[in-house]
């Protein structure tokens, strides 16, 4: 079988390499197996273990005999360096210990240089043999099991600059507080906390304080570990602050204008396909082009949506770039929302697959307001008509430039000071010109705007909902008649069928509901009724229940049950449920805008 080199994107636009075979779009990609966690977790405790005694050994006093011992060998001045030098050693393996348990390759080459500096400062802070020892033998262990780190540092450095600018200073103000505290009985006079707090404070910078000891070792020791502290926050946040910034996920234009070409031919398999065009994502490569994923890093989850793009017969190849990439730099592959057949795709492979909730999808050929199930709608679509109300439902590209605007405007403004949601079935744009397919869908009363509905292509006659808004003081019921309106239109614009919104936990919620249901089942429809008080639960699915849908499925790929939490809190940061703070998105290097 004749092998190949081919290139898929990674985040920051160069290539991946990845070997296939000439049938490598037909063939089933190797199973994920996330890399052994045992050895880089011992490893990384050992690690944090050994920094935390690291820095109790060199705050403790030393043994007054090894010290006589270790005086008549070195200088005094150099043991304190060295006492110093080791206190700021066992704050960085601290911070070491998280990159290792993530097999970070960068943080096990750091590691390895600070133990192998630990053993010559142990002994030259106070003949600590025992101490030097064991950083010897943790040094040739971390050697011995090199090839368990090999992951790729992550892009985002920014937000590590902040908590270490906020963590180190605060365990050297802890650490020569604890240090005046044990040479309490060296100091001249009875200087006041506050005397003692300003006095480590000004040592971090290295400058004296009030303070002063008898004995100049005691004097050398404290004012040098407060400097190594300094010189260490200094350092390591300055590394981290000038290395570049955490990439914002951008499709380029190559990238879009392919996507599109996929989505043309084969965008009818699924309606959330349009939606991989969000310019947040990036994408990875199928070896033939013919199929692609779009994805986002979050938290360090490799977080996917939708099915994958393109031929089926493709996906196993862009599946197989996605978990090499993952695998690369140590990320849980994850996908969200991805329909049955993807699922499937996605659970060879060895991902778990749990039911998520189901989409909504209105047959056009199949809907009418007559009927007994369609009263309520059908009564509120009257209600609003007989408020005049007239809607209007068009391509985007029949709509002029300044109507474009004065829509995105007022959508805006009826969004108010609420966040933007949506990762995977949301575009996250309104208006450009690239999108001239999309349905918008207005309504008006006395010729002014109060309501507005926007529908991206699936396919070539299908339509899924993207965007929805409303002028708050408009007449209820306004969204389902514009809903009745675009379904009814929908024949003269070649359109068959229509996904609306999505309704998390659905059957749960309905079996919930049944008669019969268990205790279990009741209880947890009646968690999903509470939590329905933030995140609109119950409420879409009664929206969507009302115009009669068929229910697809949709499904969160994860590697395993121990996954599950973290891939949660990534897919809600993703959908903008969850939401770290405007400074820290912008040290982050993410536009909240």
């Amino acid at each position: 079988m004749l092998a190949v080199t081919i290139g898929a994107r990674r985040p920051d636009g160069s290539r991946l390499k990845v070997v296939a075979a000439s049938q490598t779009e037909r063939r089933q990609p190797l199973r994920w197996r996330a890399q052994g966690r045992r050895v880089p977790n011992v490893l990384a405790a050992l690690t944090a273990l050994f920094g935390l005694l690291s820095l109790i050994s060199a705050l403790a006093p030393a043994q007054r005999d090894r010290l006589h011992e270790l005086s008549a060998l070195i200088p005094a001045p150099a043991s304190a360096t060295a006492t110093a030098l080791t206190a700021a050693a066992g704050v960085l393996l601290l911070q070491l210990a998280r990159g290792l348990r993530r097999r970070k390759r960068r943080a096990w080459r750091a590691a390895v240089a600070v133990l192998a500096l630990l053993v010559a400062l142990h002994v030259l802070k106070g003949l600590d043999v025992e101490e030097a020892g064991l950083s010897l033998v943790l040094l040739v262990v971390l050697v011995a099991a090199r090839a368990e780190f090999q992951a790729k540092g992550d892009p985002t450095t920014r937000m590590l600059a902040l908590q270490a600018a906020l963590l180190l200073p605060l365990i050297g103000l802890v650490s020569g507080m604890v240090l005046v505290t044990l040479y309490n009985e060296r100091l001249v006079g009875d200087p006041s906390i506050w005397q003692q707090f300003k006095h480590v404070l000004l040592g971090l910078v290295g400058i004296g304080g009030p303070l002063h000891f008898t004995g100049e070792r005691v004097s050398e020791i404290i004012a040098g570990t407060l400097l190594a502290f300094g010189l260490l926050t200094a350092f390591v946040v300055s590394y981290l602050i000038l290395r570049p910034a955490e990439p914002r996920a951008v499709l380029t234009d190559t990238d879009e204008r392919k996507l599109r070409g996929l989505l043309t031919a084969h965008g009818c398999r699924d309606s959330l396909g349009y939606f991989a065009l969000r310019r947040d994502k990036s994408v990875v490569w199928s070896p033939s082009g013919k199929a692609a994923i779009c994805y986002r890093v979050v938290t360090g989850v490799a977080l996917a949506s939708g099915d994958p793009l393109g031929d089926p017969e493709a996906w196993p190849g862009a599946i197989e770039a996605f978990l090499q990439l993952a695998r690369e730099h140590a990320w849980t592959p994850a996908v969200v929302a991805c329909g049955e057949a993807a699922g499937v795709a996605w659970q060879r492979v060895g991902l778990d697959a749990l039911e998520l909730g189901d989409e909504a999808v209105v047959e056009v050929g199949d809907f009418t307001l007559q009927g007994r199930a369609m009263r309520n709608v059908r009564q509120m679509v009257g209600r609003v008509e007989r408020a005049s109300y007239v809607a209007q439902v068009r391509r985007l590209r029949d709509l002029s430039r300044d109507e474009v605007a004065g829509l995105r405007s007022a959508a805006a403004a009826w969004r108010g000071a609420q966040t933007e949601r949506g990762f995977s079935m949301a575009l996250g744009r309104f208006g450009d010109a690239l999108d001239g397919d999309c349905v918008v869908v207005t309504a008006h009363q006395d010729g002014v705007l109060r309501a507005l509905l926007n529908f991206v292509p699936w396919g070539a006659d299908g339509l899924s909902l993207d965007l929805m808004r409303r002028d708050r003081t408009a007449e209820p019921g306004l969204n389902e008649f514009l809903i009745v309106r675009l379904l009814e239109t929908a024949p003269g614009l070649g359109v068959r069928r229509v996904s609306l919104n999505f309704a998390a936990f659905r059957s749960a919620l309905e079996r919930g509901e049944r008669l019969g249901a268990g205790p279990v089942t009741r209880l947890f429809a009646r968690v999903l009724l509470f939590a329905s008080r933030w995140w609109q639960i119950e409420t879409l699915y009664r929206f969507n229940a009302k115009f009669r849908p068929i229910w697809e499925p949709r499904y969160v790929c994860f590697p395993t049950t121990r996954d599950v939490p973290r891939v949660a809190v990534a897919a809600l940061e993703a959908e903008a449920y969850l939401n770290r703070p405007r400074p820290f998105q912008r040290l982050c290097g993410r536009s909240p805008f």
